[in-house]
């Protein structure tokens, strides 16, 4: 007797896995929640840059008033301003003859008036919050060795400062206060003959550098180090 074999098409296997399904979901899943890390993770540095990049232009902005400050002030006539490079070449006011770092009566006077316009700057917020200090650069011309001119640009520098502190014989001297406020904000250096002008006697100059604190420095605490400290004579 033959035994008669049934075949049943479109028929399925009893028991069927729901696996492949169910990994799919699971990877749909997993896309999604890469997505949604990834646009947090966006948005986060967005926001990161964001404030960054607002942070860098508002100092600037505070940067640029107070060298427009200085710049738009009366006593600034004649004086060079880089509100670039933040330098103040102080030209024909303040000029030194050959070999010497003696300051003439005329440009102390002139130095004891100009001072109170950067102190006026730094007293403002924005002063206050970005402006580190002054330095007082000396230069002279290429005649001599580069030390002796180091030497002599540093001393052209110091004189400059010195001249603010004495008030021997003139209308005009800043007053304690004032003095204080220099010796808290200025500092001196020297350039010897690296940065000469065609014309020598423009080359025997001093200028002033504002320096500007970085986007995260802050400004130093209040101290009483320098109040009682005397300042000296030169």
């Amino acid at each position: 007797m033959l035994a008669r074999l049934v075949l049943k098409r479109g028929s399925k296997p009893e028991g069927e896995s729901p696996f492949w399904i169910s990994f799919s979901d699971l990877m749909s899943a997993l896309m999604v929640l890469f997505l949604v890390v990834m646009a947090v993770t966006l948005v986060s540095v967005t926001q990161s840059i964001d404030a960054a990049t607002r942070a860098s232009i508002e100092r600037s902005a505070a940067i640029n008033k107070v060298m427009s400050m200085i710049a738009k002030d009366p006593q600034s006539v004649g004086v060079g301003v880089d509100m670039q490079n933040y330098r103040i070449d102080l030209g024909k006011e303040v000029r030194f003859e050959s070999g010497s770092f003696t300051i003439s009566p005329q440009a102390a006077e002139f130095l004891r008036g100009y001072i109170p316009v950067l102190l006026r700057a730094k007293a403002t917020p924005e002063g206050q919050r970005w402006m580190r200090s002054v330095v007082v650069e000396g230069f002279t011309d290429e005649d001599g060795t580069y030390l002796y001119n180091l030497q002599l640009s540093l001393d052209r520098s110091r004189s400059v400062v010195c001249s603010l502190f004495d008030a021997s014989g003139t209308a005009r001297a800043l007053s304690p206060d004032e003095l204080r406020k220099v010796q808290e904000l200025f500092l001196v250096g020297g350039y010897s003959f690296n940065s000469i002008k065609k014309d020598k006697a423009a080359s025997r100059r001093v200028e002033f550098k504002v320096d500007f604190r970085g986007l995260d420095e802050k400004p130093p605490e209040a101290s009483d180090v320098l109040k009682n400290k005397e300042f000296g004579r030169c």
